[in-house]
């Protein structure tokens, strides 16, 4: 085995020109694995930054629930029915819906998303909320997101600085903004789907939200008693309550919208595709790699065989050009990708993050690939005669 590896090596830098390219080729393949998977990802987490910081054992939605940012209302007192069930300790609503906001610099209005409820207290796990929900409680107040994408205006930097901060919302049915002062920050981030986020209380979203009625919440939120059986629970509440809606934990809430931005929606589809078309490419770029170099050394090969040695040493060598091919083609990939994501993540505000768990996948991937290509280009080499070749 100590003799193999230098043969292999030996291979693959005979003509350094030729192995430089070909590590080019797998590093753009890893590059392009990363930034697929780190979009896919960053979709992912966006769409569940909301779901992922609300306080609750248990969520009430919709029967018709598609996705947050998909309007299904239901009745308010449907949540009311859930808090008689025993041990159900408190219940929340949450109001959800699209505004525009007014830029204060150059009057554009933009896309926001409005998240109203009753600030008695928090229910979100943010804690520039929980630490200033008192703010909340004050008429026409609101606080926004300071990760929200730049076209809204240096309304964060703006607040920051002291300064008193008056912004304009529009209900996508009026023409006439309704005028709110930010009482705070906090961070929350945009997603696919959303540009920037504010929080409000429900009264001030009502007030926002002239057309929207009381009695119909998009989200509702239970909390149970310490030491509750929470199956026992659900099952309770999924009997009791009518079909118009259903009780789900707060992970299968997660699990329901990643499943929406993965199956019905066509971004989670291309996603998938061109990762595995990013594989493939992959695959046929080292088999070319790996035939060329079987073909230009098929005589030592033969000669190799002549002399008694099997096919197993030899495939081995292949093989082992696979993996080198892999790992040095992987470390400028991920490097390169390291820089692309943070150049990512600030132009999009997206959390386009390296993490450990991304780089051995992606890894993994380059071994698997190309020892598939290892494989695949070693069938000549598995079927040469040395009485052929000489």
């Amino acid at each position: 085995m100590i003799l193999n590896i230098p043969l292999a090596w030996l291979q693959l830098a005979k003509q350094k020109v030729r192995f430089l390219v070909a590590l080019a080729g797998i590093a753009f393949v890893v590059v392009l694995m990363f930034m697929q998977i780190g979009f896919q990802d960053a979709l992912y987490e966006s769409a569940t930054q909301v779901h992922n910081n609300l306080q609750a054992d248990l969520v009430l939605i919709s029967a018709q629930y598609k996705s947050l940012t998909s309007n299904q209302s239901f009745p308010r007192w449907r949540l009311y029915q859930a808090l008689s069930v025993d041990n159900v300790e408190s219940v929340s609503p949450l109001y959800l819906q699209f505004a525009k906001l007014k830029n204060p610099i150059d009057g554009l209005k933009f896309p926001i998303y409005v998240l109203g409820f009753d600030p008695v207290k928090s229910i979100f796990q943010l804690p520039e909320i929980q630490d200033n929900l008192r703010l909340l409680q004050l008429p026409n107040v609101v606080f926004f997101d300071k990760a929200s994408r730049p076209e809204f205006g240096p309304i964060s930097q703006e607040f920051s600085q002291g300064n008193n901060v008056r912004v304009e919302i529009f209900n996508y049915n009026k023409l006439i903004g309704y005028k709110v002062k930010i009482g705070g920050l906090f961070s929350l981030g945009p997603s696919f789907g959303v540009d920037g986020n504010l929080i409000v209380s429900s009264s001030t979203f009502l007030r926002i939200f002239q057309d929207r009625s009381a009695q119909n919440i998009d989200i509702g939120l239970i909390n149970l008693q310490p030491g509750t059986n929470l199956q026992e629970i659900l099952r309770k509440l999924s009997d009791r309550l009518p079909k118009d809606v259903k009780v789900i934990t707060r992970k299968e809430f997660v699990a329901l919208e990643k499943s929406y931005w993965t199956l019905r929606t066509p971004i989670g589809f291309v996603f998938n595709l061109m990762v595995g078309m990013s594989f493939i490419v992959g695959i046929i770029v080292v088999y070319q790699i790996l035939y060329s170099n079987i073909s230009n050394h098929l005589p030592e090969y033969a000669t190799l065989k002549a002399m008694g040695f099997k096919n197993k040493y030899l495939l081995n060598v292949v093989f082992q050009q696979a993996i080198i091919l892999a790992t040095l083609g992987y470390i400028p990939g991920i490097l390169i990708s390291i820089i692309l994501y943070d150049l990512a993540k600030d132009a999009t505000k997206l959390p386009v993050i390296m993490s450990l768990n991304k780089a051995i996948v992606i890894f993994s991937f380059a071994v698997v690939m190309c020892l598939i290509s290892g494989f695949l280009s070693t069938n000549k080499l598995r079927n040469v005669d040395p009485a052929d070749i000489f």
